[in-house]
């Protein structure tokens, strides 16, 4: 009996003029006001306690429908709250934010053409043999596979979709109207600096020459590492619209193939993915701040080291010193357990003030605290039961620490006027959640602490 594997889905145009793009958004929160008005009614006459939960997930999946054809920012600045609400969102906010997750269809080949032809040149294109069908999609745009005729070099070129630069502040305004509409985010929470820094993050992603730059960065840092493999930049191919690098090959993380790997290969592979995390954060002072698992593959080598791959340099970014001293002694203070630096480099980033409530700093201390986890000693009092093997390896994917801190900053959430944290931390709060997934998805058994420690040593108190 044969079966027919099911095409994926294509759409042939989006949206992207001010007028056509502001009437669909228009229409989403339209009709998102009227479902609301509607669920009020019926819950009237109703008992039902989950009503409301139904009511979100319903509307979130009507939502996402239509964004994923609509394409752009809004969908992009929902994925990014979601990863930033996990510690600072209400859970209803959170669990609508992360239902707009939905896989974005790709545009078809008849759309993407006309956009090759207006950022190439006629001489750029007949240097290219380019595959019509993309190779993965987003919300800002597609990726293709490309051959050099010269050469027979493998590339892909990151296409930027149309005017998705353009829509970025009418896209914000929109989100945060729906966030309005369903009363999902506290009264006296202040929004601005979140979507300031979301704004600022979208624009960044929309230029492709700065991501191209980014990229030769990484690569010049990793070119000697083993480890790590950074695409290169064919900047005969690259412009603010499309971004070409080399085709790297592997696979992805969540694979068969690296689940079946032996335990060491897979901890060792987690290994090498926390020191390159502290070396951006340590060392470089820039960090790639989109750790979704889908901007790594694995390549495997079975006579020597397997590398990570890394791909996707647009979301990186730079922090100077004033943030980062304090930051990183209070990551030492918390690995430490010493209260009174975590308290200073706590104040001195502005997470907690001196009129704070005496409860609400020490909430906000036991959080951080518990954080690190997987970098402390075993014996550690505030370790978890059961987080750590007998050999003292931490259980990255066994572990419950993301629901134990979760519980903690709803706590704070529902008992405390709490205000936006600084807006440097929001990416890296991405980032640091994302580390927590690959380690997890690797399956990986390992102590962390060693690797941190070489990198805390050089922090002054």
């Amino acid at each position: 009996m044969s079966s027919t594997k099911k095409e994926p889905k294509k759409i042939d145009r989006i949206k992207s003029s001010v007028l056509s793009r502001g009437l669909s958004i228009a229409k989403l929160t339209f009709n998102a006001g009227a479902g609301l008005a509607s669920h009020n009614l019926k819950k009237a006459f109703s008992t039902d306690k989950d009503s409301w939960n139904s009511f979100l997930t319903n509307q979130a999946e009507m939502i996402s429908s239509e964004l994923g054809e609509l394409k752009g920012s809004l969908m992009k600045a929902g994925q990014i709250l979601s990863m930033y609400g996990e510690h600072f969102l209400p859970p209803e906010a959170n669990d609508f934010l992360k239902k707009l997750q939905t896989d974005s269809p790709s545009l078809s080949w008849s759309s993407i053409e006309p956009i090759l032809t207006e950022n190439f040149s006629k001489t750029q294109l007949d240097q290219l043999d380019i595959h019509k069908d993309a190779l993965c999609c987003a919300s800002l745009g597609q990726v293709h596979r490309a051959r050099i005729r010269a050469t027979g070099e493998e590339i892909v070129l990151k296409i930027q979709y149309p005017d998705v630069d353009k829509a970025i502040d009418s896209d914000l305004k929109a989100l945060r109207k729906l966030l309005k509409i369903f009363k999902l985010i506290p009264r006296d929470f202040n929004l601005d600096p979140l979507f300031n820094e979301i704004h600022d993050m979208l624009v960044q992603e929309t230029n492709y020459d700065l991501e191209a730059k980014r990229t030769e960065e990484f690569y010049n840092y990793l070119k000697e590492d083993t480890r790590f493999i950074v695409p290169k930049v064919y900047r005969q191919f690259s412009n603010n619209k499309i971004l070409a690098t080399s085709y790297e090959e592997g696979h992805r993380v969540d694979s068969e193939e690296i689940a079946t790997l032996s335990q060491e290969r897979r901890n060792q592979l987690g290994l090498s993915y926390l020191d390159l995390y502290f070396k951006e954060l340590f060392e470089w002072n820039s960090v790639q701040t989109d750790p979704h698992i889908g901007n790594y593959r694995i390549r495997l080598n079975a006579k020597g080291l397997d590398q990570i791959i890394l791909f996707d340099f647009g979301a990186t970014r730079e922090y100077d010193e004033v943030f980062l001293k304090p930051y990183r002694q209070m990551i030492k203070a918390a690995v430490q357990g010493n209260e009174d630096l975590f308290r200073k480099s706590s104040l001195a980033l502005k997470f907690t003030r001196p009129d704070d409530d005496p409860n609400l700093r020490a909430l906000f201390e036991e959080f951080c605290f518990e954080t690190v986890e997987p970098f402390l000693e075993a014996d550690d009092p505030r370790v978890s039961p059961g987080t750590f093997d007998s050999n003292g390896n931490y259980d990255w994917k066994g572990s419950d620490l993301p629901q134990r801190a979760t519980k903690k900053i709803i706590t704070v959430l529902r008992n405390y006027s709490w205000r936006s944290p600084p807006s440097e931390i929001i990416f890296l709060d991405r980032k640091t959640g994302g580390v927590f997934i690959f380690m997890g998805v690797l399956r990986t058994q390992v102590r962390g602490r060693e690797v941190l420690l070489k990198y805390l040593e050089r922090i002054a108190d």
